[in-house]
């Protein structure tokens, strides 16, 4: 995971230090919202099996009822990735520990220096 969060934030910083003067706060929004749903459907995806999904969902402090629910739930990443449960437990926070950088956060960073 630590890889890839290493070459997202590559791709970041280049996009935003070239897209710095352009007006996009809305938009980068937007794209940070779905950049963190596609990284919880990674991480859902990564956690294959009932016991590991339950267990991971434990210690991310979500309750051991709702956890044995979503860890047996047949609906598809995309959907569980957009689900409250997955936001609950990795939230914005989680990511920023990880140090995945932000679109958006990059963006105000570089038009503040600019």
């Amino acid at each position: 995971m630590f890889c890839r969060i290493d070459r997202l934030n590559a791709f970041i910083a280049g996009w935003m230090a070239y897209f710095h003067l352009a007006d996009l706060a809305s938009r980068l929004r937007d794209l940070d919202e779905w950049l963190r749903r596609r990284m919880r459907q990674i991480r859902w995806k990564e956690w294959k099996g009932y016991a590991a999904r339950r267990r991971n969902l434990r210690k991310l402090g979500i309750p051991d009822a709702n956890a044995r629910e979503w860890a047996a739930s047949s609906k598809g990443y995309w959907r569980i990735a957009g689900s409250a449960v997955l936001q609950r437990a990795l939230t914005n926070a989680h990511w920023d520990d990880l140090g995945l950088l932000g679109l958006q956060n990059t963006w105000r960073r570089l038009r503040t220096t600019a």
